[in-house]
């Protein structure tokens, strides 16, 4: 049985419901995070609601205290039904009433769903959206609001060119990331990914990879990815290997994607 943490109680999915006045519904005023478990652990959960936090600021949502966040995740997996998988963690502004402007008092609505499996790996297909990209000046490029149509409208357009993902360029035509992960080059002997400063979302893979010190930050330019010798598709429940880029095909080593994944697969 599905179930979901939503406001303190875990009830059944089919039981769980949100107000059609909850902004997050009405307006995707909120953000989320998508969490590895692990033998039912969270991983990485300081970093993920550090991250959350960071949103929160952004979007003046008061987010939860950790503990509470903590409390709630645990919950969740005690009842879950399974112990390696994703849990995803919702926090909208809540109700209010009609209205861009948010009210200044809010009572957040927060929940948790997931879902059983294990850590992806895989080789994709990319193209470059001609459609969206990513905007370095917005601060909305680096938090995960509840607003995903731009990586919608990508994805969409990637199925149709025969990817299975699309890479976002940024304002000055440089490569960003891709609908859903963080992108690492292959260049020569380094290991490279673009700075936040790009429009890129701080991934907590991402992160994984510069606290080991295994990856540098640095621009990244279509050239590159033809040129390299590996490009990969990060984020906290999979890693992808990029074979075709429009087409092209893109070369990798083996045993880079083994340091990879023996850091992103702990």
């Amino acid at each position: 049985m599905n179930i979901v943490w939503l406001n303190g109680e875990i009830r059944p999915a089919e039981q769980a419901a949100l107000s059609p006045l909850d902004r997050g519904v009405t307006l995707g005023d909120g953000l989320f995070e998508t969490l590895r478990i692990k033998n039912s652990v969270a991983q990485n959960f300081c970093w993920h609601y550090q991250r959350l936090c960071d949103g929160g600021q952004v979007l003046s949502i008061p987010v939860p205290d950790q503990d509470k966040i903590l409390q709630a995740m645990q919950e969740f997996l005690a009842h879950a039904g399974f112990q390696h998988g994703s849990a995803r963690l919702t926090v909208t502004r809540g109700i209010a009433p009609r209205g861009l402007l948010p009210p200044e008092h809010c009572q957040p609505t927060v929940f948790i769903t997931g879902a059983a499996g294990g850590f992806r790996q895989q080789p994709v297909r990319v193209c470059v959206s001609q459609l969206v990209r990513r905007d370095e000046m917005s601060p909305l490029s680096r938090i995960k609001s509840l607003s995903c149509l731009p990586g919608i409208i990508a994805r969409q357009e990637a199925a149709q060119c025969g990817a299975d993902d699309a890479l976002l360029l940024n304002m000055q035509g440089r490569i960003a990331e891709s609908t859903i992960s963080n992108i690492v080059v292959q260049a020569g002997v380094r290991l490279i990914t673009p700075p936040v400063s790009e429009g890129v979302l701080p991934g907590i893979a991402r992160r994984a990879l510069l606290e080991a010190g295994l990856v540098k930050e640095q621009p990244v330019t279509y050239e590159d990815i033809l040129t390299a010798e590996g490009v990969f598709l990060i984020n906290s429940l999979s890693l992808r290997v990029v074979t075709h880029l429009n087409e092209k095909s893109i070369q990798h080593h083996s045993a880079i994607y083994e340091k990879l994944r023996e850091i992103l697969d702990k």
